[in-house]
């Protein structure tokens, strides 16, 4: 994990002043039993499928990801200079665990794994994803999901 005191100064400072955004009010929802969870995924990771267009410096659109896809068809094209690809590159779980998710479905721990997940690009500012979020939002919807599974990357 990447500790801000081993960055040097000029991104520390930066790091330190970008702003953290506060809410009002917490919604609150009363948990889902997990045996009927539908649960997607949707991670910071850079993630798409070989051949999409990759991502790119300040992308706020995202890429859908079939609940069937093999890791060797995952292609990562986080731009970050400063994101350590050695976890991601031994297995995939780290930053996508979609095996992970199907274990748990296969063996009735959770209720059902979506259709599909998403991967959006690190870092990108959260006020310029908003049409994209809400198309997403769709997405989820229709396919009946009712957990998200948030991976920060």
């Amino acid at each position: 994990m990447a500790r801000l005191e081993n960055y040097p100064e000029a991104v520390r400072n930066h790091l330190l002043k970008l702003p953290c955004p506060t809410f009002d009010s917490t919604p609150f929802n009363r948990p889902i039993p997990m045996k009927e969870q539908r649960v997607a995924l949707v991670s910071t990771a850079g993630l798409h499928l070989r051949g999409d267009r990759p991502f790119g410096l300040g992308d706020a659109d995202h890429r859908l990801i079939p609940r069937d896809t093999p890791a060797n068809r995952l292609v990562m094209s986080h731009i970050s200079t400063n994101f350590d690809r050695t976890g991601y590159l031994q297995d995939l779980n780290v930053v996508f665990p979609l095996e992970r998710l199907n274990d748990l479905a296969r063996n009735g721990e959770i209720g059902s794994v979506a259709e599909y997940h998403t991967s959006f690009m690190g870092a990108t500012e959260p006020e310029k994803m908003e049409s994209t979020v809400v198309e997403l939002a769709s997405v989820m919807k229709k396919d009946g999901v009712n957990t998200v599974l948030l991976v920060p990357v």
